[in-house]
């Protein structure tokens, strides 16, 4: 079946989208998501930014279901478009202290220890729960992850919303970003971009990963599957049973993983899953499904 596209307002998002979307009608639109009839365990979603998301971090499943939420957020992006000197904030440039996180995001200076890195089209990022992170402006992208409404706030470049410090200090990482988790997709590359131990993603030009539900996400051409088609803006949702019946261009296939992994796979590299074991107080408000 073809899923609904929902449209997400974002002080961060734009009043202009690729023409492929709906008028945004003056609104700022920050993400376009997926959805069906009922909740679906993951989520496929665009993201166009103007400026910089808050720098935050998700907790593992451990961590969220301790306060309450069924799931964390493992989550990936592919990124489709990218302004001239445009970044991403992934880790930290050095190894800080929990105090010394908790005390930059209070003063701002987190802004400046958040290791930003220059990002372009066909860069493809795993973000494992726990990364501290921000997608800067200029920049529009895939995003496949675990469908969680989990997410502590660090810093918020002062535009007053509410946020998280100690929660996000008690799951977070402290460390530079691993680089191996980022890698570089040529258009011509059939790959497996990322595989467990919540979901797998695949670059590909032919129908992947059959014997589970999948969703489809035309990154140009079109898809079909019976009666319902799909091109670039739009998602399919495909059961195990049901197949592609023509592909014409490029695709990102997501699914769940094919069984719970001690280890996750991206690209040519096999390393352990990261394992959150951190404490967060039960009394910690995370925002919910807001960047």
């Amino acid at each position: 079946m073809k899923l609904r596209t929902r449209y997400l307002e974002k002080p961060w998002g734009r009043t202009q989208l690729p023409r492929l979307f709906a008028p945004t009608l003056g609104r700022r639109i920050g993400e376009v998501w997926f959805v069906g009839d009922q909740p679906l365990p993951l989520l496929a979603k665009y993201l166009f930014t103007s400026d910089r998301v808050s720098i935050q971090v998700h907790p593992g499943d451990e961590e969220a279901r301790r306060c309450g939420y069924t799931r964390g957020k493992s989550e990936c992006w592919y990124i489709l478009d990218a302004e001239p000197g445009a970044t991403i904030g992934l880790g930290l440039s050095h190894h800080v202290s929990r105090d010394e996180l908790r005390n930059s995001a209070l003063d701002g200076s987190i802004e400046s220890l958040v290791d930003w890195r220059p990002v372009k089209r066909g860069d493809f990022f795993y973000v494992p729960p726990g990364t501290i992170h921000a997608i800067g402006g200029g920049i529009s992208l895939v995003e496949f992850e675990q469908n969680s409404d989990v997410t502590y706030r660090l810093f918020d470049y002062g535009r007053g919303r509410v946020l998280h410090v100690d929660a996000a200090a008690a799951v977070a990482d402290r460390e530079p970003f691993p680089d191996h988790l980022h890698h570089h997709i040529s258009s011509d590359d059939e790959r497996t971009l990322v595989d467990g131990p919540q979901f797998t993603l695949v670059h590909c030009n032919r129908d992947r990963l059959q014997d589970r539900r999948r969703w489809i996400l035309p990154l140009d051409g079109s898809v079909c599957s019976g009666a319902e088609s799909a091109r670039p803006g739009e998602c399919l949702l495909l059961q195990a049973e049901e197949e592609l019946d023509s592909i014409d261009g490029r695709i990102l296939i997501g699914a769940a993983a094919s069984a719970q992994s001690s280890a996750v796979r991206v690209g040519n590299d096999i390393f352990p899953a990261v394992a959150h074991r951190r404490a967060v107080g039960t009394a910690a408000i995370a925002s919910r499904g807001r960047a």
